[in-house]
């Protein structure tokens, strides 16, 4: 079997952070291990509470791991503080960790900032150079490159920006893209630094989106951890939040924004999800 290593934020209401990444990982068959950065009080209606973990624990977490049971892939979440986004990226070549997929938990949907400014600045120059693939939804992808996002031509441009920045391949999330929410749809964008590709599926009108990056960035981490090649891994962990999204619209946990149905074994067929991927070039 497959191990995955999340480096990420600890949710108490278990929608998002490692408990969702835990949840992907054994949905996605693959073994799953985490080393926290943060504990939040959290639940549906927002996060009450944040406790910062000390870099030399999150650091001791990581040995613990590797020294023994070792990883295929590493994902990030929430790294919380410039000290620890350090650690991560010193133990990242420490461990020559070859499959690292960072999602920037930077930005909240709503565009509330997760970050701060000299945290940012790390992750830039540290940790981004050192990443196979980044998953920045479009609010983080504005964050990192200073550009206004809205249509598919300015993720484009975001991702050739953030490229740029040193990870081989760059997925811009489009849930929340304007251009692509005005058409029922949520259109990823990929750059692998020659070709641009689209990745579109239809748009799922529900308020549980609790933990949708977490869970799309953990499946990929997955997916690669398996041997698939990149673009063979965005669709099909695309494919799998489609149908995290479907099935978790009914679900009642919680009173505000509910998590996802993660609870999709590999028998799901994520294979039969229609994810068109269409290569663009740009005008």
């Amino acid at each position: 079997m497959k191990k995955v290593l999340t480096i990420a934020g600890s949710d108490s209401g278990g929608g998002a952070g490692i408990q969702a990444d835990l949840k992907a990982f054994a949905a996605r068959g693959v073994y799953g291990m985490s080393a926290l950065t943060a504990l939040t009080a959290q639940n549906t209606v927002g996060v009450q509470g944040v406790y910062e973990l000390p870099p030399a624990f999150v650091a001791q977490q990581i040995d613990s791991v590797m020294s023994d049971i070792g990883a295929d892939a590493w994902k990030t979440g929430m790294l919380a503080n410039a000290d620890i986004i350090h650690v991560v990226a010193e133990k990242t070549r420490q461990y020559q960790v070859e499959i690292l997929v960072v999602d920037p938990v930077m930005v909240a949907k709503g565009g509330d900032p997760l970050l701060r400014p000299e945290a940012r600045d790390a992750l830039i120059r540290e940790l981004l150079p050192l990443a196979l693939v980044v998953t920045p939804n479009h609010h983080e992808a504005q964050v990192l490159t200073g550009q206004v996002i809205r249509t598919r031509a300015d993720a484009r441009e975001a991702a050739r920006t953030i490229h740029a920045m040193g990870p081989r391949f760059v997925v811009v999330k489009g849930g929340h893209l304007p251009e692509a929410e005005s058409l029922g749809m949520a259109v990823d964008v990929v750059y692998d630094g020659q070709r641009f590709y689209e990745l579109w599926v239809p748009r799922i009108e529900t308020p549980n989106t609790h933990g949708t990056g977490c869970t799309f960035a953990s499946a990929l981490a997955a997916e690669l951890a398996k041997g698939k090649a990149p673009l063979d891994a965005i669709r099909t962990a695309k494919a799998y939040l489609f149908l995290a999204l479907r099935e978790g619209a009914h679900l009642s946990i919680g009173r505000g924004h509910g998590p996802l149905n993660h609870f999709l074994g590999r028998e799901v067929p994520v294979g039969n999800v229609d994810v068109q991927v269409i290569e663009v070039t740009p005008s």
